[in-house]
């Protein structure tokens, strides 16, 4: 397998593109794919789906959110000599009802392949390449999660994760748990922002505000209080535990949020 491409789904991506650049590093042959690179592949677009597969021994996974993985293109890699995949997930699907990875996470597991599944928790770039960042700048952030602690995980360790599973043995068949070293509520990791970007991140968890705030931004009110109530499924939940899965497939300790803050603070003063 050491010899045949890696092919890199959403190679352009937060994750995907650290996936890619970690296997290029390491001298690995990677083919990074998207719908805008040099190697073209879309979901939507069935046709560019054997250019992307031709020749390669292992697939990362993924598909933006909202999007199925196709269980039509996880066939078609398998018929064609795919042997390892490795599904970028996220945790608590089944309490916050996400039947589009959890029904990512059944194709894989019936593929006929090598898989395994990397269940994350929030990105801490969310909050300067994701959907917060222009939120940060802003100087306020609403979420309906007051009080919940999430085990925040860098994208580079899930990356460092993913490529341990694509290139080595002894992941097969497993669900790892990918998080950050210790879990945070939304308001502390306003603070840790806060700190770093040099000017007050508010952070607001009131359910109502958050409805308001969406369909001021153009979203429907039935949506946004769909998102309430799934929000109120992992509030349900408690705290989130970190897991020492980093640490197990990779040998170090995830990042921490402060050390990302730090040196994300660019993203925030830069504008």
């Amino acid at each position: 397998m050491s010899e045949q491409p890696i092919l890199v789904l959403g190679a352009t991506g937060t994750t995907g593109r650290r996936v890619a650049e970690l296997l290029g590093a390491q001298g690995r042959p990677v083919r990074a794919a998207s719908r805008r690179g040099r190697v073209p592949f879309d979901w939507s677009e069935p046709e560019t789906w054997q250019g992307a597969l031709d020749g390669a021994g292992a697939v990362y996974l993924m598909a933006p959110d909202g999007v199925p993985v196709d269980p039509e293109f996880v066939r078609l890699a398998v018929d064609q000599g795919v042997r390892r995949l490795v599904l970028l997930s996220s945790r608590a699907i089944e309490e916050m009802g996400d039947e589009r990875l959890l029904a990512a996470e059944r194709t894989v597991r019936e593929s006929g392949a090598e898989w395994t599944v990397l269940r994350c928790d929030w990105f801490d770039q969310n909050f300067d390449e994701g959907f917060f960042r222009e939120s940060v700048r802003a100087g306020r952030i609403t979420l309906p999660v007051v009080g919940v602690r999430q085990a925040f995980v860098d994208a580079a360790d899930i990356a460092a994760v993913a490529a341990a599973a694509l290139t080595t043995d002894g992941h097969a068949g497993r669900v790892y748990e990918v998080t950050g070293p210790r879990a945070l509520t939304f308001g502390e990791a306003a603070e840790a922002i806060s700190g770093a970007a040099g000017y007050p991140v508010d952070f607001q968890g009131d359910p109502e505000e958050f409805v308001r705030e969406q369909v001021a931004a153009g979203l429907a009110e039935e949506e946004a209080r769909g998102a309430v109530e799934a929000f109120a499924a992992l509030r349900a939940m408690g705290d989130a535990e970190p897991s020492e899965d980093v640490l197990r497939v990779t040998g170090r300790a995830p990042r921490d949020f402060a050390a990302y803050a730090a040196d994300a603070a660019p993203a925030w003063r830069d504008y």
